[in-house]
């Protein structure tokens, strides 16, 4: 696909601007969106097409047997009205390596990459211009077979939309520790971003959500004794002077990019990081003996969000108040900075749009 026949399949530019009152995570959408289809073993050609529903047969594949995936990247407007994305190409990676776990083809950087850049170009006045606003990215991957049986699909709709949006989480987080239910098993699929893996959590957030928390922070299947992640947010904690974040070695955790981020930022400013395998009881006699100063949440939606509260059965674990967070603070600060242009990208992972 070359970017000249890519360009001329675009329709009428936008020319509309968000509405600058209170833009919510995810509620309005832009007024275009990239699509493209997989059949007969290869990519057809990319559009860039008017916001619209999707037409799907009731026996579409992906309805009956779930080979969905998805990922989720920002859009920035820098001080100098530049509109960059946040580690595109990370999320390109991931998104192919969760392909590769549920049997679906590989997205060729080509429509992901280029496509999400024309896109974004398109729509590039729906990019909110304050901070800690963005324009919110999803690409997304479906089978598309019209046929009941289970099998993988030979057949698939990849499509970019976009949102302009606000903060993910407003305030410092109240956070149960979940003792019951399971997110995810060595082997599975806990790793990859696969529309599954949050269905499984829904009824567990409601419950919580009922009992007064915001979210649920997952414990491993086999004894609810090893720390998972939160929600949509991988999980640090600052015990004394290291911070400690679960590994990737169980394959039930997402690799985080905001997660990689942080600990190239912590370990670029001389504090220790250790990602390894972690215990409630471990957070929970630290927080005992005055060792456990900050926890906070990690993610492409949430940035960086500070926890106020852990439960966990009978124990509570109340953390300072969160604007005294030293290292969540200064991490916050320190990707915003980079992102909306005011500190200068030394990683490489600003793209320019």
């Amino acid at each position: 696909m070359q970017t000249k026949e890519f360009e001329s399949k675009i329709v009428e530019k936008n020319i509309n601007k968000p509405e600058r009152e209170d833009i919510q995570f995810g509620k309005k959408f832009s007024n275009h969106m990239l699509v493209a289809n997989y059949e007969n073993g290869q990519w057809q050609d990319a559009n860039i097409i008017p916001f619209k529903n999707l037409s799907l047969s009731p026996a579409t594949s992906f309805i009956h047997y779930g080979q969905a995936i998805f990922e989720g990247i920002k859009a920035y407007r820098q001080i100098d009205d530049n509109v960059v994305l946040f580690r595109a190409c990370d999320s390109w990676k991931r998104m192919n390596a969760s392909a590769f776990r549920m049997n679906m083809p590989e997205i060729p950087e080509e429509i992901f990459m280029n496509g999400m850049r024309l896109l974004i170009d398109f729509d590039r006045s729906s990019v909110p211009s304050r901070d800690c606003e963005s324009l919110y990215i999803r690409p997304f991957m479906i089978a598309t077979d019209e046929f009941i049986g289970v099998r993988a699909s030979e057949k698939y709709l990849f499509s970019i939309i976009t949102s302009p949006a606000g903060s993910y989480y407003s305030k410092p987080m109240s956070i149960y520790v979940e003792d019951k239910y399971v997110r995810a098993f060595p082997g599975g699929t806990g790793n990859i971003k696969t529309a599954g893996n949050y269905a499984v959590g829904m009824h567990p957030a409601h419950l919580v959500k009922k009992m007064g928390y915001d979210e649920i922070l997952w414990t491993d299947g086999f004894e609810h004794k090893f720390i998972q992640e939160i929600g949509t947010m991988n999980v640090f904690f600052v015990i004394g002077n290291k911070v400690i974040t679960p590994d990737q070695m169980s394959g039930t955790i997402l690799a985080g990019i905001t997660q990689d981020s942080v600990i190239t930022l912590l370990k670029e400013k001389g504090i220790p990081v250790e990602e390894r395998q972690i215990s409630i009881n471990e957070i929970i006699n630290s927080y005992k003996c005055g060792g456990l100063k900050e926890v906070f949440g990690t993610g492409t939606a949430a940035s960086i969000t500070s926890i106020a509260k852990l439960t966990y059965l009978d124990n509570e674990i109340v953390l300072p108040d969160p604007m005294t967070f030293e290292i969540a603070n200064w991490l916050k600060q320190e990707l915003s900075d980079i992102r909306y242009g005011r500190k200068e990208d030394t990683h490489g992972w600003i793209f320019k749009v």
